[in-house]
């Protein structure tokens, strides 16, 4: 199967869910200003897939190396902070705030945080599976190896925008 990349991110309807979010949350908005654009994964098929899960609320937690963010310039995130969730074509679709964070090892995911990503069997050994398929191939592209040891940034959070999709708090 082909693997489209994912097409870069609408920044203008981007701003624009921003600005209905802090209309809606000014507090929210007050207390964390800043907010990042991005997709879920590495292809078309991956960001749509996991954003699917996000929107069906059966995805409440992601991971990603730190190398990752050092790469694109970001930082990592902070308990707090949101980001503007983008499907495969660059259309911006929820914000999410982080609301659980920490840096650990590959190994250091356990079961329940493998449940809260949602993906596959929900199982840590498909989580570890899948993982380490994806970081490697990610890694690769970018002209570096992979390490278990690397540091991973692991994530949970809340959907707070549009209304539809939300969790019950903002």
């Amino acid at each position: 199967m082909e693997s489209h990349p994912v097409d870069p991110p609408d920044i203008p309807a981007s701003t624009r869910m921003w600005r209905a979010y802090g209309d809606a949350h000014p507090q929210s908005v007050r207390a964390s200003p800043e907010y990042t654009v991005e997709h879920f994964g590495d292809s078309q098929r991956l960001a749509n897939s996991l954003l699917q899960l996000v929107i069906a609320g059966k995805k409440r937690a992601t991971s990603e190396l730190v190398a990752d963010f050092v790469a694109r310039g970001d930082q990592v995130p902070r308990i707090g902070s949101h980001w503007i969730a983008c499907d495969g074509s660059g259309t911006p679709r929820i914000v999410i705030r982080s609301i659980e964070l920490r840096i650990g090892s590959f190994w250091s995911a356990d079961e329940s945080f493998a449940a809260a990503e949602g993906e596959d069997d929900l199982s840590l050994q498909s989580w570890r599976r899948e993982h380490r398929r994806y970081w490697m191939r990610v890694s690769a592209a970018q002209g570096r190896d992979w390490s278990e040891e690397d540091e991973i940034v692991f994530e949970r959070f809340a959907v707070v925008w549009p209304p539809e999709t939300s969790d019950s708090t903002s």
